[in-house]
């Protein structure tokens, strides 16, 4: 039986990403309770993942709405990261591109649990 509250502190997140349509799919798994991961996660640094998840996941997985962003036009690669699952026991649907400066700075700042670098496995 889980104790109360203890939902709050869970995440289970599965990062699926591609770096460039119909290529191999790399599947990582991050598992953590209270704030530490537990045998389930496969990320390549996942203290790293959580403690970026703690800095900037509140906001990116789950913005408040606020004025339009100016984004640079740039493009930033081909890759795409789908994260799915919860974090602090609430659930989460996101995707990660790099297809203007705003997309590539959310993919910098998540950088550990989209696999490692902040362009993927490219810089």
């Amino acid at each position: 039986m889980t104790a109360p509250g203890a939902e709050a502190t869970a995440t289970d997140l599965t990062i699926r990403l591609t770096e460039q349509p119909g290529s191999k799919e790399y599947v990582f798994r991050l598992v953590a309770e209270d704030g530490h991961p537990t045998a389930g996660s496969n990320l390549p640094d996942p203290e790293a993942a959580l403690a970026v998840l703690e800095r900037f996941g509140e906001d990116i997985f789950f913005p408040k709405p606020g004025p339009p962003r100016l984004c640079t036009q740039q493009y930033g690669g081909p890759q795409v990261a789908l994260v799915t699952g919860t974090f602090h026991g609430r659930p989460v649907n996101a995707e990660f591109r790099r297809t203007d400066g705003c997309e590539i700075s959310r993919w910098k700042a998540m950088a550990p649990l989209l696999g490692g670098s902040p362009g993927s496995f490219q810089t």
